[in-house]
């Protein structure tokens, strides 16, 4: 009887280890800021963690390659607004999450939380 307990007081404190860094890593903030680009592609995937997708299009200058900017959605109200703006110019505000643990959060550690349309 002794050994069961033991093993599982064990998985009860390494539950409860993975469920703190994971919080950890979601609520606490590497760096955020903002990128202005053409939202390219937005879509949901995964194959059993379904997360919306995005890729910014980011030019310096005219004639330059643009650079992609991958990111992101947990907010399902601010994934129907992007979705409705693809092909678009936007600004995106994001935040950096270092370490996230599982890609059931996002594919990628950039979480879009804003969005608005860009003003030329």
């Amino acid at each position: 009887m002794k050994p069961l307990r033991l093993l599982l007081s064990a998985l009860i404190v390494l539950t409860l280890v993975v469920s703190a860094y994971t919080w950890l890593a979601l609520s606490w903030s590497y760096s955020s800021g903002e990128r202005a680009g053409l939202l390219q592609k937005f879509s949901k995937k995964g194959w059993v963690c379904k997360t919306w997708e995005g890729e910014l299009m980011l030019t310096a200058m005219p004639g330059a390659i643009p650079e992609k900017f991958e990111f992101s959605v947990r907010d399902e109200k601010l994934a129907q607004e992007l979705s409705a703006s693809a092909g678009k110019k936007i600004v995106l505000s994001y935040a950096q999450h270092k370490g996230v643990p599982s890609s059931c959060f996002g594919d990628t550690e950039y979480f879009a939380q804003k969005m608005q349309s860009f003003n030329e």
